[in-house]
């Protein structure tokens, strides 16, 4: 999305629509390039989100018998219904179930050797829908945010049982700014130090929460200073790996006085 709105900022006001889109298409096909099957293997890995297992037969079936908006997309369970679930059951409905649609730019190329990189920000909880980009709505981000506490011990719970922490549960610890989980997020990287957007979420809550070392380290600038993209990263190495922990360990210890 953000690869299209660049490209519409700096094509002549002239140019048509279809100018446009045919522009982005040339584009894309131009640097479109097949990804290696590690590379293929560890986006998909690093885009999956974690099922919670309560009231999850109860929640499917609800979900599917939710009817689409016809005016913005939408798929809302009804207030009544959503009412009837209890605090897990909620949590497994928002886990698996985005109830907002918008409108999406084209897909952009894929990134090659996605394994080699830590990115300045995590893999998208919901795939898009052709133009529709899908998301948690306010009454979900709200739900996250007023039962904060339960939120965190539920994402621990089902993250331990296993063993992976997905792109569902990485984003609401982001949205939350859940800076008490700086310990069990290192624990669960160390499992397998396998997955990098872990490294991202503690960059995150150090950048969320102003962490004035980070700030001034050289990773802040290329990742989140004034010339960095929304697909920026740096190189996964042992060194990088090590700093993030050590940086993040710092300001919890720090945060806790």
């Amino acid at each position: 999305m953000r690869l299209c709105i660049l490209l519409l900022a700096f094509l002549s006001p002239i140019f048509t629509f279809a100018q446009v889109d045919s522009s982005y298409a040339a584009l894309l096909d131009s640097s479109w390039k097949e990804p290696s099957k590690e590379s293929q293997a560890y986006h998909e890995y690093r885009f999956k989100s974690t099922t919670p297992p309560y009231g999850l037969a109860k929640v499917k079936s609800l979900i599917s018998k939710i009817k689409k908006n016809d005016d913005d997309g939408s798929e809302i369970l009804s207030p009544k219904l959503y009412q009837g679930l209890s605090l897990r059951e909620k949590f497994t409905y928002h886990m698996i179930h985005a109830e907002s649609y918008d409108q999406n730019c084209g897909g952009e190329p894929p990134v090659q050797d996605e394994q080699t990189k830590i990115f300045a920000n995590t893999a998208d909880v919901f795939e898009s829908e052709g133009e529709s980009a899908i998301f948690w709505s306010d009454r979900q981000l709200n739900f996250f945010k007023n039962n904060r506490d339960s939120v965190m011990a539920l994402i621990k719970e089902s993250s331990q049982r296993s063993k992976h922490m997905g792109a569902n549960y990485k984003q609401v610890v982001i949205d939350i700014n859940a800076k008490e989980m700086i310990p069990f997020i290192i624990d669960m990287y160390n499992i397998d130090k396998k997955d990098h957007d872990l490294l991202t979420v503690l960059m995150i809550l150090m950048k969320d929460n102003k962490y004035a070392p980070f700030e001034a380290s050289a990773s802040y600038k290329k990742l989140y200073g004034d010339d960095a993209m929304y697909s920026s990263y740096i190189n996964f190495n042992s060194a990088n790996e090590q700093l993030i922990i050590k940086r993040a360990t710092d300001f919890y210890n720090g945060s806790k006085k």
